[in-house]
């Protein structure tokens, strides 16, 4: 989770006395990634560390695509190294024009922009655009070794924290081999107790060879490493595609027609390509709400873009054009939404200088992607419906049932959310907001009537609800369910939500898209938080899955000094910052909320509320850990206190730093 640093807004705005040229700080090389590596790969946790992989696999990628490589292989060790090789031109190794005492090879390694992706001369389209891939990774792993095949001759050298440990050195000659491999640690000062996730790596491995027909990918793992089905040795090589993929993933569901809407158009005159494959599902397909999964120069782009965009514009155009054809009025109220909704589609996109938002590539924001996009899938789904004219009858009316149900519940939902305000008695206690609307609201579970005090004055009213808690809740798992059907607390959180307790919660009733846990930033805090996590875990589970529960990051410490303010999450920034953010000799005061109550709005409102300047920490629980989930709900919050005993006895040596109890 990002941590910030607000300057306060109060004090004489010209009096810069404390502001000079020796506190601006310059970070050289990689260290501004080794201090934030948050901004580069989106934090410092598991899925952060699987991002390197897909970094050094993208480069790998961009020379098969290019069609200088055939081959990637991916191997596991035993002992936490990732090695990734490819057969394809390798890394250049002569000297750099602008760095004449770097060899190029360690110009891309160490430094931040850089590689041959800017100008489009060595690939016209790729992944790395942003030039920061493999030095990240780089910077961000302990021990890297890469070693480069070039004109019959291997190279290499190794590096720690992203600077060099040895130089470039000769090898020997090798006849037959060509290409880059790169085998890194990630750095456990950076990733903790992080690991390899077999299962994750496989997954992403073969997705790559989905996405680029012209690649075989070989996969190999330590079986010492595999807890699952996941094979220790694997080769992947899909001459079709997306339709394999999309295949695999539809198997066995009932779906609405048979034949899937697959195709490929590649511009010759500049090697921009789209490929797609889309299937409708019926009930059971897997996923309620469909899935789209869109690739861009086999990147993926979980947050989709533009590209995606193209393609919803191209078949709901479509489909609503072949409804005019056919004289049928009532496709006059479908969205792209409705044809998309129970939708399993995946497209992948080749284009040149993609533009991406953020540094991890989740969302694509090339304009041209979008025309390029809807003008290849357009006149292909014409075809396609004008072809299969039985098929397009039952596709149509199947998307014209989803926009009358879609008009129904969101009746019904205005109506209910009504009814439900005006069913809640709760004076005092919940501080509702005014959008009618579930989307883009969010309620604030709060710690005690101060905090909640504090809280409706630094809300946003139209968007935002808070919901004041006395005290800690039950611990639903060591209760009966009597004793949790007449706890208040409980009825009071499930009637402000507007859901049922376990088997009869359905999260279509939610009235807020958000759900918020804000307690203080202290133990009693956290046993309250880790209270509600365990009460969503066991009785509204669904709403944890599909990602609606969040913690508030409140800071725990301020530090002031004259004008100038910052905010701490935990006695580790507390001790950054008053080194990073003020003189030696400076006068800091340090002040410590007790609680939320203690913070003035204003605070409450740019530290923990404001969408714009606040951190969330999402609960998820990934595919893999399920099981893990449910077994240490019940270790630690069941009726066993041997278990929870046990568990303290087993993870007692891992804690470091001094506890606060």
């Amino acid at each position: 989770m990002a941590k910030r640093a607000s300057a306060a807004r109060s004090g004489d705005l010209f009096d810069s006395g404390d502001y000079t040229a020796k506190d601006i700080e310059v970070l050289e090389g990689l260290e501004p990634v080794r201090k934030r590596p948050g901004m580069y790969i989106g934090g410092t946790d598991e899925k952060a560390m699987h991002h390197l992989f897909a970094e050094v696999l993208d480069n790998a990628m961009d020379e098969a695509v290019a069609g200088h490589a055939s081959r990637i292989e991916v191997e596991l060790h035993e002992d936490g190294y990732l090695t990734v090789v490819d057969n394809g031109r390798g890394i250049p190794i002569d000297k750099h024009p602008k760095f004449k005492d770097k060899s190029a090879l360690e110009v891309i390694m160490t430094t931040l922009h850089s590689g041959g992706k800017f100008e489009g001369k060595a690939y016209q389209t790729s992944g790395g655009l942003h030039g920061v891939g493999v030095s990240v990774v780089n910077a961000l792993s302990d021990d890297l070794i890469v070693e480069v095949a070039r004109s019959r001759t291997v190279w290499s050298q190794s590096y720690s924290r992203g600077k060099p440990r040895t130089k470039l050195e000769k090898m020997g000659e090798t006849p037959n081999r060509r290409g880059t491999s790169i085998m890194f640690h990630p750095d456990p000062e950076i990733f903790g107790k992080a690991q390899w996730r077999p299962a994750r790596l496989f997954r992403m491995t073969r997705s790559k060879a989905y996405l680029f027909g012209g690649v075989e990918i070989r996969w190999k793992c330590a079986p010492a490493l595999i807890k699952d089905d996941t094979p220790a040795e694997a080769v992947f090589h899909f001459e079709a595609g997306l339709r394999d993929y999309l295949a695999s993933l539809a198997e066995k569901r009932p779906l609405v027609v048979d034949d899937m809407f697959a195709g490929r158009i590649e511009r010759k005159e500049d090697g921009q390509a789209v490929e797609w494959a889309v299937v409708w599902g019926a009930a059971g397909f897997g996923e309620a709400d469909g899935f789209t999964h869109s690739y861009c120069n086999t990147i993926p782009t979980p947050e989709g873009g533009t590209h995606e965009a193209g393609l919803r514009a191209a078949l709901s155009k479509g489909l609503k054009g072949y409804a005019d054809l056919a004289g049928n009025k009532k496709a006059g109220n479908v969205t792209p939404e409705d044809v998309m909704t129970t939708a399993g589609a995946l497209l992948s996109v080749f284009i040149r200088n993609p533009e991406f938002q953020g540094q991890t590539k989740d969302k694509l924001a090339t304009a041209e992607a979008q025309r390029l996009v809807e003008a290849a899938v357009r006149p292909a789904f014409d075809h396609w419906l004008a072809s299969h004219p039985k098929q397009a009858d039952q596709l149509l009316s199947w998307v014209i049932e989803r926009a009358d149900e879609r008009q129904r519940r969101r009746r019904e939902k205005e109506v209910s959310r009504a009814a439900a305000t005006r069913k809640l008695r709760l004076p005092g206690k919940l501080a509702d907001c005014t959008q009618k609307e579930r989307t883009g609201t969010e309620i604030f579970l709060v710690e005690g009537d101060s905090a909640g005090g504090s809280a409706k004055q630094a809300r946003n009213r139209a968007t935002q609800a808070i919901l004041p808690l006395r005290g800690k809740i039950l611990n639903v798992a060591s209760a009966g369910r009597d004793k949790i059907s007449q706890n208040q607390e409980i009825a009071d959180i499930a009637q402000a939500l507007g859901v049922g307790l376990g088997p009869k919660f359905d999260i279509e009733d939610l009235r807020y898209e958000k759900i918020i846990i804000m307690t203080d930033a202290d133990v009693d805090g956290a046993h309250i938080a880790a209270l509600l996590i365990t009460f969503f875990h066991e009785q509204m589970r669904p709403l944890i899955d599909a990602g609606r529960l969040y913690l508030a990051q409140p800071p725990l410490y301020r530090l002031t000094s004259g004008s100038k303010s910052v905010y701490a999450m935990n006695d580790e920034e507390r001790d950054r910052l008053m080194k990073s953010e003020f003189k030696p000799n400076q006068k800091v005061e340090v002040g410590r909320f007790k609680g939320l109550g203690e913070m003035m709005p204003a605070q409450l409102k740019e530290t923990t509320m404001n969408p714009e300047t606040r951190a969330l920490a999402r609960v998820v629980i990934p595919e893999d850990r399920i099981e893990f989930s449910t077994d240490l709900v019940e270790r630690l919050m069941g009726k066993k206190p041997e278990a929870r005993f046990q568990f303290i006895q087993e993870n007692a040596a891992f804690v470091k730093g001094e506890l606060d109890i």
